[in-house]
């Protein structure tokens, strides 16, 4: 199972970005996806989670109403659209995928994980 997170860059805070997180050899369609991120000194931090079909999505308080988790099951793709970005959420973001979303906040909740893709919002 291999994830590739992309999408990350340098953006003016309250532009948007549009992060992709797409599955290698294997299809996405069979797990639940999470979104997570992490800066410097602090804990990986949760952000969003998808259901496997699409039907359930969870968000960080802090990110709801900006962010918004999707999937295209299709394309073994999923996306975490950005809007009015600000300096708090620069971090690196990681995509993950486990098998359920009963922990969908815990990174333990998720076996498998990207590489991470770098956000930085300039105020």
């Amino acid at each position: 199972v291999q994830l590739q997170a992309s999408g990350g860059g340098l953006v003016q805070a309250g532009e948007s970005l549009r992060l992709s997180c797409a599955g290698s050899g294997f299809s996405l369609d069979n797990y639940a996806i999470g979104w997570f991120r992490k800066v410097p000194g602090k804990e990986r931090e949760f952000v969003a989670a998808i259901s496997w079909s699409g039907g359930s999505t969870y968000y960080e308080d802090s990110v709801k109403g900006r962010f918004t988790i999707s999937r295209d099951n299709a394309k073994n793709t999923v996306y975490l659209q950005m809007s009015s970005l600000n300096a708090e959420d620069t971090a690196v973001y990681y995509c993950a995928a486990g098998r359920t979303l009963s922990l969908y906040r815990e990174v333990h909740n998720y076996p498998y994980w990207g590489q991470g893709t770098l956000v930085t919002v300039s105020s």
